[in-house]
């Protein structure tokens, strides 16, 4: 298994990149999610997943650890194959497909193509519990507004340097308290006193 690849990215695309190391020149796929994280980058550690079948090995590339993690699980769902993987993950970021599967939100994969609702309630029963159990969320219904609010305060406190598991719990248990919560401040206000 390779586990990352350091080195000079030699040709870069929104679906592939060329790394150079050791001499070798390794073609990685990429997410647009990646692709936006690495287009300004020359160097790069691209953390990797290697697909092995019988007429081919792919190598695929995260920035971060994150989506690599969500890569691994999406394709363990049956009918779920790498190019389908990687178009969600070009089409959502890790953190809504997260929120869709804890949330049981079908329609949120709609917008991916090749998803359709029957593959996204294979995805949600499948990894349901596995995403629960990884990023420490607890499953509850969210409405759409308070989906996004927690979303831009988990973002702001992320970006605060509070750990994103911590960060996680502490919100959901905010919504539990307080389902009827109306912005963004109030949240992140709300999430500092239990954080701190």
């Amino acid at each position: 298994m390779i586990a990352y690849i350091k080195g000079e990215i030699t040709y870069k695309s929104p679906t592939y990149i060329l790394v150079e190391t050791g001499g070798i020149g390794y073609h990685v796929n990429i997410s647009l999610n990646t692709y936006a994280q690495i287009e300004k980058l020359e160097k790069v550690k691209i953390l990797t997943h290697l697909q092995v079948k019988e007429d081919s090995h792919t190598l695929y590339g995260f920035a971060e650890e994150a989506e690599r993690s969500m890569f691994v699980l999406l394709i363990s769902v049956s009918g779920i194959g790498t190019n389908t993987a990687r178009v969600l993950l070009s089409s959502m970021r890790v953190e809504e497909a997260r929120l869709a599967i804890v949330s049981e939100n079908v329609a949120a994969f709609n917008k991916v193509k090749g998803i359709g609702p029957k593959t996204a309630k294979r995805i949600i029963l499948d990894l349901k519990d596995k995403v629960i159990k990884e990023s420490g969320d607890t499953p509850m219904s969210i409405s759409p507004v308070n989906n996004t609010i927690r979303e831009e305060a988990l973002s702001a406190l992320v970006a605060l340097q509070f750990p994103k598991i911590k960060v996680q719990k502490v919100l959901n248990k905010i919504l539990q308290q307080q389902p009827n919560i109306s912005s963004v401040e109030e949240m992140i206000k709300l999430a500092l006193k239990n954080l701190s």
